[in-house]
């Protein structure tokens, strides 16, 4: 096997090993899949203004993260079904996470439970909640503090499963419960067909939910309250208005409303409305360091990845996922000295033009 030296050579490897249906699963968007090819392509669209004559001999990517401290700004973001790319699933990404000196946001989907991926990590972890019930969510909160997360992460951006059209021609929901009966939200799935109807996308999250659930959930958790899917401005004042603390820049990879805005290009404005009140985060379309760095020059406390990770952990367990961050950190650390900036805190607007 070659040794993969870049993302996109984990990616080929991955897409190698995994059957299809678990390969279209992880890398599809919902219906055309316009915003999904362009999480990636709103990267390119951005201009890197390079300051030379700089000391950066002592170059660092160390940074803090609700009082963390991290190797890297890069974290691991919420997907489902690890378990569909390695025996171990989330248990094994969560290991290459500590080693790596990352952190993961672990998916209220993942195959294995919350308490077990908390068992083996000492790191930062933070917990990823639907809200489908108001009594499931009460006790997957409980049980998140129990086991030592430190956040809760709720996703905003699904009153409704979109229509993943991969999935549905794959019959994924009949391949899961064939192949991989322990993974997601097999309940969910349509017995006949193996696709997800009308009515079983709307109950998987709940259309029911206003800004209040925020206070709601503030009663019965004391931990930090991270909204993710924000993409406006609006929102994003409105978010901090009702009590959140932190907000991800999210259009869930591309697997909810197709044709929204990038993430990347989300972010300016985000960042404007909030004025610092409280951490940023984006998640979507992150290949590369310099990636990386267009999003913290632009905003963005630190940058989450998905899919990159379900290829490193296809390909080679937590050693694949550890070995995938540190090709982005190296590749940060590279960026960062050439265009002039020693440390995270020196990353400013100034390095971005837009084309």
């Amino acid at each position: 096997m070659m040794q993969p030296i870049n993302l996109h050579d984990y990616e080929m490897l991955a897409q190698k090993r995994l059957a299809r249906p678990v390969w279209d699963y992880y890398q599809g968007g919902s219906d055309d899949e316009i915003s999904l090819r362009d999480n990636r392509a709103a990267f390119a669209r951005l201009r890197l203004r390079p300051r030379v004559l700089v000391d950066v001999n002592n170059c660092n990517t160390a940074t803090s993260v609700l009082t963390r401290e991290l190797t890297m700004p890069i974290l691991i973001a919420p997907t489902a079904a690890h378990g569909m790319a390695h025996s171990q699933g989330e248990c094994e990404t969560i290991q290459g996470a500590d080693a790596a000196g990352s952190g993961m946001i672990v998916s209220n989907d993942a195959t294995r439970s919350l308490e077990d991926i908390s068992r083996v990590s000492h790191g930062l972890r933070w917990y990823q909640l639907y809200i489908r019930t108001l009594s499931e969510a009460r006790q997957l909160v409980k049980r998140a503090e129990v086991a030592g997360y430190q956040a809760i992460v709720l996703t905003v951006d699904t009153p409704l499963l979109s229509r993943r059209e991969r999935d549905i021609r794959n019959k994924m929901g009949s391949f899961q419960r064939t192949y991989y009966p322990g993974a997601f939200a097999g309940n969910v799935f349509n017995s006949i067909n193996g696709s997800i109807d009308d009515d079983e996308r709307a109950a998987y999250a709940g259309h029911t939910l206003t800004w209040d659930i925020i206070a709601w959930l503030r009663t019965h958790t004391s931990l930090p309250i991270i909204l993710k899917g924000i993409l406006t401005a609006e929102d994003a004042a409105l978010a901090v208005q009702y009590g959140a603390e932190g907000i991800i820049v999210s259009n869930h990879g591309g697997r909810q409303l197709d044709g929204v805005i990038a993430p990347i290009e989300a972010l300016p404005e985000i960042v404007a409305a909030i004025d610092g009140q409280c951490p940023i985060y984006l998640d979507g379309g992150i290949r590369r360091g310099t990636d990386v760095l267009k999003a913290l020059a632009l905003g963005a406390q630190a940058v989450m990845i998905g899919r990159p990770i379900l290829w490193g952990l296809a390909v080679g367990g937590s050693e694949g996922v550890k070995h995938v961050l540190q090709i982005l950190q190296q590749e940060l650390r590279s960026a960062m000295v050439l265009v002039g900036s020693p440390t995270i805190k020196h990353i400013s607007r100034s390095l971005i033009q837009w084309t």
